[in-house]
């Protein structure tokens, strides 16, 4: 099904769909974070959301538009980890049945959780399968409906209630956000949070953070259609490895970002020690990489509002071991 990109009314919808279903994550600040970038920055703790990731938002809003009889069949999706749990999760929600197409080398805590949450997995070689295939093929054998990763309209809202929902509170406490900094991917997120951010504050920036060498997004909003990257190396932020821009979410990202920034992994590690030291909140590498570009100066933040997408918080102890013996930026 082709759908539309989503406005700011679709955010609303979605945020009363998951009005009593989703945390209303706090929004976090630092006096230490403050004074080393300069500003003020707001940091949306995604990572204490149902499944430890803002993905229960897109996934939950999605199943609950499908048509009864369609979703008494039970729903596919593909996903490295945070997208597979927030799927499961609100599969279960639902009484139906999930059924994930998880790559082999994805984190083995997402691959425990997402079967702990009662999906079904499968696993892939993503270096020699595809797991859309896999996914298509088992969709129409068993009559599951797919819930894909962000390139689909609902997905892309019940994302933006994050934003809508960071923007609200930040004007609770009586502050203009003057640029926002979101962890990009597929870019469903980032879509969905400029969508929200804009309808309380029109005139914020809205910046992308991505993995350096995997900064199609970047690419994309500089050619002005989706580009792949053309990375082939790796990097400790698994959660944000699609190829290129889904085409939705591009359609937003178009009229509402200024750009993109590519973090290391160096950099990702430095901040998920400054989350844990001064916002005590875990964070996963993709998690942190917003937080990352703000700190760094990637996305300066000298007299400004920033406001800090942390998206998800589901890390191997191994990586989080790493995070905690880095340099913190504050």
């Amino acid at each position: 099904m082709t759908l539309p990109a989503p406005t700011f009314a679709d955010i609303e919808a979605a945020a009363a769909r998951l009005a009593g279903h989703a945390v209303v994550t706090p929004l976090l600040s630092s006096p230490e974070i403050d004074a080393a970038v300069g500003g003020r920055v707001l940091v949306k703790a995604e990572c204490l959301q149902r499944t430890g990731s803002f993905k229960f938002r897109g996934a939950f809003n999605t199943i609950a538009q499908l048509p009864e009889k369609e979703r008494r069949q039970g729903v596919l999706a593909w996903s490295s980890g945070n997208h597979a749990q927030a799927v499961a999760a609100a599969a279960r929600h639902f009484g139906i049945p999930a059924v994930i197409i998880m790559p082999a080398d994805a984190p083995a805590v997402k691959i425990a959780n997402t079967r702990a949450l009662g999906g079904e997995v499968i696993l892939y070689d993503r270096r020699t399968e595809s797991r859309e295939a896999i996914g298509g093929k088992l969709a129409a054998e068993r009559g599951l409906a797919v819930v894909r990763p962000y390139d689909d309209s609902r997905i892309i809202a019940g994302q933006g209630t994050a934003g809508l929902e960071a923007a609200r509170q930040a004007e609770a406490l009586g502050v203009c956000v003057d640029q926002a900094v979101v962890p990009a991917s597929g870019g469903g997120l980032v879509a969905g949070v400029a969508l929200g951010v804009h309808g309380v504050f029109p005139g914020c920036a809205v910046w992308a953070a991505e993995p350096q060498g995997f900064d199609d997004l970047r690419r994309s909003i500089e050619a002005g259609s989706p580009v792949p990257h053309e990375s082939s190396g790796s990097t400790l932020c698994d959660a944000l490895l699609a190829t290129q821009p889904g085409d939705i979410p591009f359609a937003v990202h178009r009229d509402h970002l200024m750009g993109g920034v590519a973090m290391d992994d160096g950099a990702v590690l430095s901040a998920m020690r400054t989350a844990f030291d001064r916002l005590k909140i875990v964070l996963e590498p993709g998690g942190a990489i917003a937080l990352a570009a703000i700190l760094s100066g990637a996305v300066p933040g000298h007299g400004r509002v920033s406001l800090v997408i942390a998206s998800g918080g589901n890390v191997d102890p191994a990586t989080y071991r790493s995070a905690l013996a880095a340099t913190p930026f504050a």
